[in-house]
């Protein structure tokens, strides 16, 4: 009977996976259709931004399952169930780890492979219309720069691994052969922990980059709201007719049939491109003035206020706890040789102190953590759709709705991909304990029970989550996660000021540049009627 409830239980976990996918999959979909420009859109491109985009999030929902699963294993008394013998445990902890390979084998996939081929594909069909088969191998010839840096990372992974214990008279032949035997003991885990973890340091400068900003910027922009779109058209009114009658001025010098000097001919040029600029923009304040859509969206005004006050408490909520963690390894860590990592927690933080009381109640901590990591997905989200895409100083692309290139929709589906690596090792950085071993408790030789406090000699008591095994191979990886920890508080306390003193957002904020054409006003009524 028990062993048929926990087979329940499993089946029931297994359909609410499946949903969940069904939704992520929907959610995508939606998504990059919103985004993406309907003239440039393309069959390939669309569908690989929805996979890359599915991919992102089914990973970050790994975080979650691993440490349910672990934790599903025992009873709160600190025994293991009565189905969950050696061969079922090692059987569950099987799946999870195959699951990190197919979805991080995926990742290497995309990230290395399809989204660069996919990219540099289109751009070259920009460039060069006709010959199919010449794109294709331009863009292959790219791409393989990318597999090059692949193997090169799987290769450094997989041959130089951390501990080999040789022997003092080992010939170069038996330690090659060791190298071998080590990277077959660990079924290639050592290679595609270093590629993964060598692809989360670049997460980890997109999450400081993007994440950070959208974590302050987009509780801030629900709370203050849009200007209203009858004042910003009223203000876009007197800014045409100021425009032309400057344009008109500058003209009546030449009624006598003298020829405009060349520095007038460029202002009057200038003031051309603001005018077609601002009647643009008088187009589109007038399809929202009449949208039902945006007068659904204000009426919702007061729920968005509520949504923006709970994203501020979690934002709050998580740059405190990573402070108070950061500085725990600051201050009781072995250092920099160590990777700063501690067993144990001397300097408590929030996150901490709510996790084992949540615990109590069934399933209050796990919808916390997934609550976390799909906040830090969404405000990347929002990170990126504010400040757009770029290459240190240089602006790459923007991310409007319906006006975004298939280009910048790859890219997006990149970063966000590389940013759900680094989001593990965050939620790590938050509640090391409940990340490694979940709800556990162990069974004390006296017969009391406990929490897991700590965790050197009890391994083969508690059950350590897969993603432990992943964070925690290479410790200068930790070392440089620690660092940019610091570097992510500080872009967000800078972005917090930046959000605070900033006004409230255009109605139509990234709906209209100066570079667009006006074809593009076309579209309008797909978006605002």
């Amino acid at each position: 009977a028990k062993m048929a409830a926990a087979a329940s239980d499993l089946l029931t976990g297994w359909c609410l996976f499946g949903l969940a996918l069904l939704v992520i999959l929907v959610f995508c979909w939606i998504y990059v259709r919103k985004y993406q420009s309907r003239r440039e859109s393309e069959v390939i491109s669309t569908i690989t931004a929805i996979f890359a985009l599915a991919v992102a999030l089914i990973s970050s929902a790994l975080l979650p399952v691993d440490i349910f699963l672990v934790s599903y294993m025992k009873n709160p008394n600190g025994t293991f169930k009565d189905w969950a013998d050696a061969n079922v445990s090692r059987q569950i902890e099987d799946t999870i780890l195959y699951g990190y390979y197919t979805l991080y084998s995926i990742i290497l996939f995309c990230v290395f492979l399809w989204i660069p081929f996919v990219y540099f594909y289109y751009e070259e069909k920009e460039e060069d219309d006709g010959n199919t088969c010449s794109q294709v191998k331009t863009a292959l010839r790219y791409t393989l720069g990318f597999l090059t840096i692949c193997a090169v990372l799987l290769l450094i992974g997989a041959f130089v691994p951390l501990d080999i214990p040789y022997k003092k008279n080992s010939t170069e032949w038996e330690k090659v052969k060791l190298l071998f035997e080590e990277f077959g003991s660990s079924h290639g885990l050592t290679a595609l922990s270093f590629s993964i973890s060598s692809l989360t340091v670049i997460g980890m400068l997109a999450a400081i980059t993007y994440t950070a900003y959208g974590m302050s910027a987009l509780p801030l922009n629900l709370i203050k709201g849009t200007t209203s779109a009858a004042y910003e058209r009223l203000e876009n009114t007197e800014d045409i007719e100021e425009v032309e009658q400057h344009i008109s001025r500058i003209k009546s010098k030449c009624r006598d049939g003298r020829p405009l000097s060349s520095r007038d001919r460029r202002t009057v040029q200038q003031l051309e491109e603001r005018l077609r600029t601002l009647r643009r923009r008088e187009r589109h304040l007038e399809f929202i003035e009449k949208s039902w859509w945006a007068k659904f969206c204000e009426a919702l005004r007061p729920l968005k206020i509520v949504w923006g006050v709970f994203f501020a408490i979690v934002a709050l909520l998580f740059t405190v706890s990573l402070f108070l963690s950061n500085l725990d390894k600051a201050l009781h860590s072995a250092g920099f040789d160590s990777g700063f990592i501690i067993l144990g927690t001397n300097l408590t933080n929030p996150l901490n102190m709510l996790l084992p009381v949540l615990q109590t109640v069934f399933p209050l901590d796990y919808i916390l953590i997934t609550t976390i990591v799909m906040y830090f997905i969404f405000t990347s989200m929002a990170g990126i759709r504010n400040m757009g895409i770029w290459f240190f100083w240089i602006r790459l692309y923007k991310i409007r709705r319906g006006k975004t290139r298939p280009q910048a929709l790859l890219f997006l589906c990149m970063i966000l991909l590389l940013i759900v690596l680094h989001t593990s090792y965050m939620i790590y950085s938050l509640a090391p304990q409940y990340v490694m071993y979940g709800s556990q408790k162990y069974l004390v030789q006296n017969n009391s029970y406990v929490l897991l406090l700590i965790l050197a000699f009890l391994l083969d008591q508690c059950i350590v989550t897969r993603t432990y095994l992943f964070l925690h191979k290479f410790w200068f990886f930790s070392a440089v996660y620690y660092f940019g920890n610091w570097a992510f508080i500080a872009v967000f306390l800078i972005g917090l000021i930046v959000s605070c003193c900033k006004g409230k957002k255009s109605v139509i904020e990234g709906e209209v540049d100066e570079d667009d054409s006006d074809m593009s006003d076309d579209e309008l009524s797909v978006y605002y009627h």
